[in-house]
């Protein structure tokens, strides 16, 4: 007979971003870590989409002032998700990632760290993410020239300038590295958060509200700091984060595989002409996904390995280094939402 935490693993394994089950058990430490016994008996009566306190109460059979304050504690503790409509709070189940994980970057523990650390190979899956990424990837800067069309939401002033409400956070990837010994040098604050999730991660003492002009100037410090710009998989953005190749989760779990620019959805390549190159080595220690390498006195790009981030480019100096547009038919569908982003994800996991 299941006991609540198995209930609620198969309920996190039947969201989007899936939470799948493992032989050691890791994933049940996991939530015996975060969650009591009487928060995941109510976790799994949540679905994906916010409700008002008053149904889920009446689905759980119990008084709506005692359900409120409970609902209330669980998404003050990055268990679920909270947003407000006309000042009233509407809370929904919340994945594990992107979710759960990331709410927890203020409270974090080297226990909590391994065990998740061991999980998440685990949970990302390289067929599910060519089918349909939570993340993409877009160019940096001036990476892209003007001979190539770039759309709206393939460029970052734009997806920052289009929406209302904005927040910083401390990466957790980084943060979690650095509390284990592993972190690297580049920039903490530089995860952007938009509308419902910025509120979310003010309210819960996670980030802070900026203005545009900051949130322009923290991606700027990201190119020059070397980090690739991945914002959500879909046109109108809910978060941006800003990863390195030596912390990043999914950078690091794309790395070990032979061929990981298949699996990205991003419209651009790298391109190069040997004529130009000096080989001073510089995009080679700048790429995060060691696409580069020195031959003789060259820099040459594997393909298999390039994800568009255009970070070679804007710190080659003899202009050996240029992105270039893939052909239409290997170019992915950016969703022109997240929810739509979340149903295809869904749909092909099998859980819708």
């Amino acid at each position: 007979m299941e006991d609540v935490y198995q209930r609620l693993a198969r309920h996190l394994d039947n969201l989007p971003g899936g939470f799948p089950a493992t032989e050691s058990g890791v994933e049940l430490r996991i939530l015996r870590r975060l969650f009591t016994e009487q928060e995941a008996a109510l976790a799994v009566n949540l679905t994906f989409i916010s409700e008002p306190v008053e149904v889920i109460a009446e689905r759980v059979d119990r008084d709506v002032e005692e359900v409120a304050a409970q609902l209330e504690a669980m998404s003050r503790k990055g268990l679920i998700f909270r947003r407000r409509k006309g000042g009233v709070p509407l809370y929904s189940a919340s994945q594990f990632v992107v979710g759960i994980w990331e709410y927890h970057v203020n409270d974090l523990d080297p226990e909590l760290i391994h065990d998740v650390n061991e999980y998440l190979p685990h949970l990302f899956q390289p067929e599910l993410w060519r089918e349909v990424p939570q993340l993409r990837t877009i160019p940096v800067g001036e990476s892209v020239t003007v001979e190539h069309e770039i759309l709206a939401y393939e460029q970052a002033e734009n997806l920052v300038r289009e929406r209302e409400r904005i927040a910083v956070a401390p990466c957790i990837c980084r943060r979690e590295h650095q509390m284990i010994g592993e972190g690297c040098d580049k920039p903490m604050e530089t995860c952007l958060v938009f509308g419902t999730g910025a509120d979310y991660y003010v309210e819960n003492g996670l980030g802070r509200y900026i203005e545009v002009d900051e949130a322009l100037e923290i991606l700027r410090l990201a190119e020059e700091s070397g980090l690739v710009l991945q914002p959500s998989n879909s046109q109108r953005i809910v978060n941006i984060c800003c990863c390195c190749g030596c912390c990043c989760q999914v950078l690091l779990a794309l790395k070990r595989l032979p061929k990981p620019a298949s699996l990205v959805s991003s419209p651009y390549v790298i391109a190069y002409d040997p004529d130009l190159c000096v080989g001073c080595g510089d995009c080679v220690t700048r790429c995060q996904m060691d696409a580069l390498s020195l031959v003789g006195d060259v820099s040459v790009p594997d393909l298999d390995r390039c994800i568009g981030c255009g970070l070679c480019v804007t710190t080659c100096t003899s202009g050996s280094l240029h992105l270039v547009r893939k052909p239409l038919e290997e170019q992915a569908k950016v969703p022109s939402s997240l929810a739509r982003t979340y149903v295809k994800l869904a749909r092909v996991r099998g859980v819708m």
